[in-house]
């Protein structure tokens, strides 16, 4: 070669600003941007994954490393999540294919990593849970409409001037107090204690207003700023399984606090 074509050449390498990368073996290379290299010829290699069977074409002189990226969108699986394995041993994903004697339908282990496994597991095992205790709540939740039926229809009935007999709002009572004591038997985690909570304040709500109601019924010529007042411990219904104490029966003659006009 002349020496200004040398020079040339030299020039025009330089412009280029070539990354290299030493590859296993020695093998000093032009480093690959990010992602599988499609340039050069590609290879068909068999992947067997568990009882699934896969064929992806790569690059000849692809890595592990790469080759993962390409099965992610096969299996689902992420490169972290994946263990490679080319007879017998399991492959780092910096070597080279072709470096280890990788060709052409040559047949690759693929096995998720232990640690991975485990956690979608145990992911799934708690998501299953969440939902089980949704789905109980949700019971109590159609138990709590049909009782709040039954709160309107006394409410309406003392409206138009009935007086309802007291163990109404007793029944109704004990009955709401039940439904309590269910949510507080749920083990709950995440939207589940959520949903539990919510209910279980709804529960609490209709029991101070059959408490507002039958103090009302009792004396419907009392002034609301006389109300007497609700003692429930409410606190006691947010703590957990197996924290939930039945509190006694009010007294008949309990005052309630609450104002009359919002249940007009």
């Amino acid at each position: 070669m002349k020496g200004s074509n040398f020079k040339g050449a030299m020039e025009n390498v330089n412009k280029e600003a070539i990354d290299w990368e030493l590859r296993p073996g020695g093998m000093l290379v032009q480093k690959r941007d990010d992602g599988v290299d499609a340039s050069g010829p590609t290879i068909k290699i068999k992947v067997s994954h568990g009882s699934y069977q896969h064929e992806v074409n790569v690059p000849a002189q692809a890595t592990f490393g790469e080759l993962k990226k390409v099965l992610a969108q096969e299996t689902g699986l992420e490169p972290k999540e994946q263990r490679l394995l080319f007879r017998g041993k399991e492959k780092e994903d910096d070597e080279c294919l072709h470096m280890v004697g990788v060709k052409d339908m040559s047949k690759v282990v693929l096995l998720e990593d232990p640690a991975s496994k485990e956690k979608k597991l145990e992911e799934m095992k708690k998501n299953q849970e969440i939902s089980k205790a949704c789905e109980a709540v949700a019971k109590v939740r159609a138990d709590v409409n049909k009782l709040s039926e039954k709160v309107a229809a006394l409410e309406a009935a003392m409206r138009g001037g009935t007086k309802v007999a007291e163990k109404e709002f007793v029944l109704l009572t004990e009955l709401f107090m039940v439904q309590l004591l269910k949510l507080d038997s749920i083990e709950a985690k995440g939207e589940a204690k959520v949903q539990r909570r919510i209910e279980v304040r709804r529960v609490q709500s209709y029991v101070e207003m059959l408490d507002v109601l039958k103090a009302r019924n009792s004396n419907p010529f009392s002034s609301s700023s006389n109300a007497a007042s609700v003692t429930t411990k409410w606190e006691t219904f947010d703590s957990g399984v197996g924290s939930l104490n039945a509190p006694p029966p009010l007294p008949s003659s309990a005052n309630a606090t609450n104002d009359w006009e919002q249940f007009d």
